[in-house]
């Protein structure tokens, strides 16, 4: 096997130190020699580590960790040396005397010969932004699960308010639990501070709030509304910082939200996970892939095992995800019609993945060209296969028990 780098370097990084392997021509032309290191994970460290794989004029370095360990290492070299981040899934060691020194050692040959692909990290602005979104994923979760212990509560003290509303953060039933919170038992008072539309089931209200609702049950609830309000705060906090550090990118998005069901906040997640350069993958079809919503290939003697999608990016397909549940309560589009007819034939689930997928290949030529969204129109797929449309149609007919006889209209 050729050698693609003579002076290559592995490094098996984890939370307290790494074991860097480097591999250099030996002294007889032809054989090559390997070291391995033990170095610690703080900066200084990592900076002595720099001059290390420098003074042995290392030409490339691979590097494998779980979790986040690896940031500290690549940010440090990469701007003096290159630097490939590979998946753990993909360099698997040989079985057996599996050791941190061994996959170091294998890593270095890997990289010698040229045999890793890379993961993708982007620069340092998407880097920013994938925290800011990603945080803000995780405040907007926490929000949902103090709106349920809320429920939970309600529930514990005989309160059924949300049997009723629609929503415990709306504005009518915020100011019934505040009442509530502040000492008001009285069934009828709390009803009346029912708004808008709510005011037409003032009766059930009445009903649903008559419990056994105590101070613990309110200082319960107080507590999970101050949670509520401070991670509103929070969230309009982040909004505004990714607002500012989405400048470069807010033409891209605007353009994004084009797409039926991509709403700003999904297609700020679209921009950070993607980094919004959509060079970087050569086809709709590696975009697709990397994000986890195409089918898996697993073939062997002719058979295939497994066509199950690959974890990918859960913060991307999250995202998706709710895009694709937004476009299945369209009508109007053909996304929506393309939903349908997949989940007729392969069930909901399948259906909603080949949306994410679609809605991947429309960002993904989107960003390669620049144009906006085309809406196809919901009688694409018809005007697309008339003929299939056709005898769809009547063939559904005949099962009804009907005879059908066709009459071409005029032109």
């Amino acid at each position: 096997m050729d050698v693609v780098h003579e002076r290559a370097a592995g490094m098996d990084i984890s939370k307290r130190d790494v074991k860097v392997c480097v591999r250099v021509p030996g002294k007889r032309p032809g054989t090559f020699e390997q070291k391995v290191t033990t170095w610690g994970a703080t900066t200084s460290q990592v900076l002595e580590l720099r001059e290390h794989l420098l003074a042995n004029r290392v030409t490339t370095v691979v590097m494998e960790a779980t979790g986040d360990y690896w940031k500290p290492f690549y940010y440090l070299l990469e701007s003096v040396l290159p630097v490939t981040l590979v998946n753990a899934r993909d360099v698997r060691n040989f079985p057996g005397r599996k050791t941190d020194v061994s996959d170091a050692g294998w890593l270095a040959q890997l990289a010698a010969h040229g045999l890793v692909r890379a993961s993708f990290v982007p620069p340092e602005p998407i880097r920013e932004l994938r925290d800011l979104t990603r945080t803000r994923a995780t405040i907007v979760q926490e929000r949902s699960r103090h709106i349920q212990r809320i429920e939970k509560i309600l529930e514990d003290a005989g309160i059924k308010l949300s049997s009723v509303v629609s929503q415990l953060n709306g504005v009518s039933a915020r100011s019934i639990l505040d009442a509530l919170v502040a000492g008001e038992r009285d069934p009828v008072k709390l009803a009346a501070l029912a708004k808008g539309r709510l005011r037409a089931k003032i009766p059930e209200l009445v009903e649903a709030l008559t419990g056994r609702f105590r101070d613990h049950h309110a200082f319960m609830v107080n507590l999970h509304l101050t949670q509520l309000d401070h991670s509103a705060t929070l969230i309009d906090e982040i909004t505004a910082r990714i607002e500012v550090v989405m400048e470069p990118f807010r033409v891209f998005r605007e353009t994004l939200t084009t797409i039926p069901g991509v709403s700003v906040r999904v297609a700020d997640v679209i921009i950070a996970e993607t980094g919004g350069n959509m060079h970087i993958f050569p086809s709709p079809g590696h975009l697709a892939s990397w994000a986890g919503v195409c089918p898996g290939s697993n073939e062997s003697a002719g058979r295939v095992k497994s066509t199950k999608t690959r974890p990918g990016n859960a913060h991307l397909k999250a995202a998706l995800g709710i895009s694709a549940l937004v476009i299945t309560r369209q009508k109007n589009t053909h996304l929506a019609v393309k939903y349908r007819r997949i989940a007729a034939r392969r069930g909901s689930i399948k259906a909603i993945v080949a949306l994410e997928h679609s809605i991947l290949v429309a960002v993904w030529k989107m960003g390669t060209t620049g144009e906006a969204f085309t809406e196809l129109g919901p009688n694409y797929y018809s005007n697309r296969h008339p003929d299939r449309t056709k005898s769809n149609a009547i063939n559904q007919l005949r099962t009804l028990g009907y005879q059908v006889t066709l009459t071409p209209t005029a032109a």
